[in-house]
């Protein structure tokens, strides 16, 4: 019989940065750490070479494997609290900042570059967030440390190296089918139930479980909570698209912001909308999920940069009674799209949106910004995206030209789909614990978390509380 101390389940920020606290406090605990996808070194995308998606299987080397998906795509690191989702509002905005400040230091000592994006103070700075009252948006101010996608990868190697080094066993390729419960009403966590390959599940135990399977593990885990009764409340499920235009539009905010946070509450509904990844020079990419989904990204490197900057325009949707499948409700508006490409993402002009027709190839080889997503297929994003949020990108576009002249231009590119599966939100208290006595929910699949350094973050803070336990 296979048995641990803890379990963690997805080897994203959130389950690494759990392992790495409890290692720098002494843990003696013995830690398993699990992964569907492949360790660092052997995260490689084919499209690389191939120039196009070739839809791997089992998994996408960009969504899975050792440090998750928001690592390997564009690695930022976001250093504040007003950044990155609702853990402040569960343990404090001060106590947030201080373990932001704590987490980054731990990527300084593991390689990242101490270079910070977005500290400029300037005139500049003034006149943009001017512009953005008068737009009615708000900026909100965010240092980024800036990883890039090839400099996180040796980054997390050398985390990887670490974890390994002291004594973490870590198992790739390795699938999570389901929790194992025990006690009265069940009640208590006992282990995992794991799979690798086509092998028999089997059943291995541990007193702790930790999961942080990201939001390519969200749908995974609401599933899970309905299942067990874990305590759970419907989450957000952020819609948009990736917007791509040329550098010299967003010179003055690439120079002074690097990565600028707008938000906004467009009329007539006035839902919440924002920009989000932000990449200068950066490249869109397109991610692969389990369930044959392609969704829309972005990527930025360090070294090799192209003519246009890409961000996210994503709306935010609520859902209320009776309804209670946000992440499914997603997932067909993406699946709508997909259809509509044949499986690959849709581009259109901005322009072509507003004149009410489709974007055609001809037209997008004689436009100024050419689609760093070569294989891309020019066509009508409104034809699959709900009314409502498209009204609210449109109108957000219109705002956010305001700050930025020339960014709602006619040849402006828009692709579809961009979205962001936050689980239903798990009910934990402030020792991060859940209503089932040995289970923790972190990072991005919790739903209180969004992006890389608010899950590692989230992931420090796990580590703390458990050796806090061990230790006394």
């Amino acid at each position: 019989m296979e048995r641990y101390d803890l379990i963690i389940v997805g080897a994203g920020p959130a389950g690494i940065f759990t392992a790495v606290e409890l290692l720098r406090h002494g843990s003696k605990k013995k830690i398993l750490l699990v992964d569907k996808g492949k360790p660092v070194e052997k995260r490689h995308c084919p499209k690389a070479e191939l120039g196009y998606c070739v839809n791997c299987r089992p998994t996408c080397a960009i969504t899975t494997g050792f440090s998750g998906a928001g690592a390997f795509s564009d690695g930022k690191l976001s250093l504040s609290y007003e950044v990155g989702g609702d853990l402040p509002s569960l343990i404090g905005e001060e106590f947030a900042q201080q373990l932001i400040d704590y987490t980054d230091k731990i990527y300084l000592e593991f390689g990242a570059d101490p270079h910070v994006e977005g500290i400029y103070t300037g005139e500049d700075i003034k006149e943009i967030r001017k512009n953005a009252i008068h737009a009615g948006l708000k900026l909100v101010d965010c240092p980024i440390r800036h990883l890039g996608t090839e400099k996180a990868q040796q980054l997390y190697l050398a985390i990887q190296n670490y974890l390994a080094a002291h004594g973490v066993e870590m198992r790739f390729s390795t699938e999570c089918e389901n929790i194992l419960l025990e006690g009265e009403d069940s009640q208590r966590v006992k282990g995992v139930l794991l799979r690798q390959g086509s092998a028999d599940p089997v059943e291995v135990y541990a007193d702790e479980v930790v999961i942080g399977t990201g939001r390519r593990g969200a749908d995974w885990l609401e599933k899970l909570c309905a299942e067990h009764h874990i305590a759970h409340k419907p989450g957000t499920v952020d819609i948009g698209v990736r917007v791509e235009c040329r550098n010299e539009v967003m010179e003055k905010v690439n120079k002074v912001l690097y990565e600028y946070k707008l938000i906004g509450y467009p009329k007539p509904w006035k839902n919440k909308v924002r920009t989000f990844c932000q990449n200068p020079g950066g490249f869109v990419a397109q991610e692969n999920y389990d369930n044959d989904l392609a969704v829309v990204n972005g990527h930025s490197f360090k070294e090799k940069k192209s003519q246009n900057t890409n961000l996210a325009i994503l709306v935010s949707h609520n859902f209320t009674e009776p309804f209670n499948q946000p992440i499914a409700y997603a997932q067909k508006v993406g699946e709508l799209t997909n259809m509509l490409g044949a499986g690959h993402i849709l581009v259109q002009r901005y322009g072509d949106i507003l004149d009410g027709k489709r974007t055609w190839p001809a037209e997008l080889a004689r436009s100024n910004v050419q689609p760093t997503l070569k294989d891309a297929v020019a066509g009508d994003i409104t034809a699959a995206m709900p009314y409502r949020a498209m009204t609210n990108i449109i109108e957000f576009i219109r705002m956010l030209d305001q700050v930025v002249p020339g960014f709602a231009a006619y040849e402006t590119l828009l692709y579809s789909p961009e979205l962001k599966f936050y689980s239903n939100k798990v009910k934990m208290d402030e020792n991060l614990d859940t209503n089932i006595q040995g289970l923790h929910c972190l990072g991005d699949s919790s739903g209180w978390t969004r992006g890389l350094m608010m899950a590692s973050v989230m992931g420090v803070l796990m580590g703390r509380k458990l050796a806090q336990r061990e230790l006394g």
